[in-house]
């Protein structure tokens, strides 16, 4: 049997007359929530924002069944309290500073240890677990997979605008990303008895908590036996997200059927990876991208052909993968709205709204045309 995965979707709330983020929900409202998701639900950071952590699936047409109908049912029972759900990597409009931490213990500490940064982060992901054996060392996999990972940004981005404003970005969620220790590259591991004490040292030295975590791109996770991919945006269109985490397992497993000795990631592995990583933050599909093998300039198209060959990426996913570079990503199609609606003469206060506005409509699943 083909390893279980889970897929781990953040939004935010918006009010929908103002089209803001709500700076504080109702506890009305937060209550819909929990008992829309049930034992799915996580408050994350900011009081505005949450999480639906699935379980375990084994298709994709599972995972597609649970997310719709969890997306479908909240968005609409939130309507009522004058909410919807925004999916995307960043709202158009941010108000960051508007907003409230979330409560508890451990989210006090959060923003204590990481001020401003943590106050910034204002955005949203999407997180793919992939189960692997207890008993299997996940950090060669992890160094299998590296230099393929900005391309799955690419697929995902979904954070042109900050604060109102163009951003420049394709994903400017990856750029506050990058203002976090630990948030970027793993560090060039050998095997798990390296990442062990790569732990060790960090929390022997106070630099990491004890019940605290690497947020790496990819990671082994410490509370389940999977690989998490954590470098994506949040995905408002469904089926971009379904096919990222198809994708993604599929090149889990195929090095699990291939393993690769223990090697620590060249420097040029490393030096390639960073710069395809930026290039994917600031130009998405558009990028021109160092083919990791040949070390040569490559498309996001053709590179994309490549790792399906390097990991037998079945037909069906890679179908898709190339349909979204096709129209464009979630950040290609909120920056063709904007433009539209600045050329048809609206402010740019009322062509955001444009983008707010589609953006509730997809996050909501009500889109079946991109199934």
């Amino acid at each position: 049997m083909k390893p279980g995965f889970g897929i781990e979707e953040e939004f935010l709330l918006v009010d929908l007359d103002s089209l803001q983020v709500v700076a504080e929900p109702s506890a009305a409202a937060l209550n819909v929530c929990r008992e829309t998701f049930g034992r799915h639900f996580s408050q994350e950071m900011f009081k505005s924002q949450i999480e639906l952590v699935s379980p375990v699936f084994f298709t994709i047409p599972q995972a597609r069944d649970f997310l719709r109908s969890h997306r479908q049912r909240l968005a609409s029972r939130l309507a009522p309290h004058g909410l919807g759900i925004c999916a995307a990597g960043s709202h158009p409009f941010g108000g960051w500073r508007a907003q409230q931490p979330a409560p508890g213990e451990h989210y006090h500490q959060l923003f204590e240890d990481h001020r401003h940064v943590a106050r910034r982060s204002l955005v949203c992901g999407l997180h793919i677990h992939v189960g692997i054996d207890p008993d299997h060392d996940r950090i060669p996999l992890i160094n299998q997979l590296l230099p393929w990972l900005p391309l799955l940004l690419v697929l995902s981005t979904s954070s042109p605008f900050w604060e109102g404003q163009p951003s420049g970005y394709r994903s400017y969620r990856r750029v506050l990303c990058n203002e976090w220790p630990r948030m970027g590259l793993p560090e060039p591991l050998l095997d798990w008895n390296d990442y062990q004490r790569y732990l060790d040292l960090l929390h022997r030295t106070g630099a990491l908590r004890p019940e605290s975590d690497c947020w790496w791109l990819i990671r082994p996770s410490r509370r389940y036996p999977t690989v998490e991919l954590r470098i994506a945006d949040g995905c408002p269109h469904l089926e971009d997200s379904l096919c990222i985490a198809d994708v993604f397992r599929q090149m889990v497993d195929h090095c699990l059927e291939r393993p690769a000795s223990s090697a620590r990631p060249t420097c040029e592995t490393l030096w390639i990876t960073q710069e395809n990583l930026w290039r994917a933050m600031r130009d998405g599909r558009d990028g021109c991208f160092i083919d990791p093998v040949a070390q040569a300039p490559i498309s996001a198209q053709a590179w994309l052909l490549q790792l399906q060959a390097r990991f037998a990426i079945a037909a069906q996913a890679m179908e898709y993968a190339l349909r979204i570079l096709t129209r464009g990503t979630s950040a290609d199609l909120q920056l063709a709205v904007y433009e539209r609606a600045l050329t048809q003469g609206f402010t740019q206060e009322h062509a955001l709204s444009h983008v707010v506005n589609e953006l509730l409509h997809t996050s909501a699943a009500l889109d079946e045309k991109m199934a």
